[in-house]
């Protein structure tokens, strides 16, 4: 990605309000967007590629587009991702770079894929109302409000990337939104101006 960004419990990178379009060199960078279910991952990564021009990629959208599944996990109804073969479809791109990644875990994806990882967060009520209305429930429900509480997604950040390229950043509400897009903008920018 511009960063590769992964998310859904990873965290996640934004954009700045005013601007289109990078330039041209910027679509090297990577940036990896982190976090919990419901802290609004989904809505930076794909304002910031709309913003920005980078490619935005889910990877529960590109686990199930191409059945990269290994199996299923009754106790929390969900499939079970087949993290090699989400690797294998991704190494190219992320390669290439220009790339969000939007996910919720991070050990899947190798350290050289990123540039910075943006973790974010939110309030615990409100996380636990985002996913009750998404009709998470019981153990899925209290789990994920726990990854949350306990940081769970920071420190498996923290452990997978070196620290200094993991940044947290608030997801409450819109104005956050809108200071995480500009903040990521413009690390984004400099990151660019640094690297060329």
């Amino acid at each position: 990605m511009l960063f590769s960004i992964a998310a859904d419990i990873l965290k996640a990178i934004q954009i700045l309000p005013n601007v289109t379009r990078f330039n041209q060199e910027l679509p090297t960078s990577r940036l990896l967007q982190k976090r919990t279910p419901g802290v609004g991952k989904t809505t930076l990564g794909k304002e910031l590629a709309q913003r920005t021009g980078l490619t935005y990629v889910n990877i529960g959208d590109l686990a199930q587009e191409g059945q990269l599944y290994d199996g299923y996990d009754e106790e929390y109804q969900c499939p079970i991702l087949d993290e090699d073969r989400v690797v294998d479809e991704l190494d190219e791109k992320m390669v290439e770079g220009g790339v969000i990644v939007d996910y919720h875990g991070c050990d899947l994806f190798p350290e050289r894929w990123f540039h910075i990882v943006f973790v974010l967060r939110t309030d615990n009520t409100q996380l636990y109302t985002r996913l009750e209305s998404r009709g998470y429930t019981g153990k899925k429900l209290q789990d994920n409000v726990q990854c949350e509480i306990f940081q769970t997604i920071y420190e498996e950040a923290t452990e997978a990337y070196n620290e200094e390229i993991v940044h947290q950043l608030p997801s409450n509400t819109p104005d956050d939104l809108e200071r995480n897009l500009e903040q990521i903008m413009q690390w984004t920018e400099q990151w660019t101006k640094d690297h060329n």
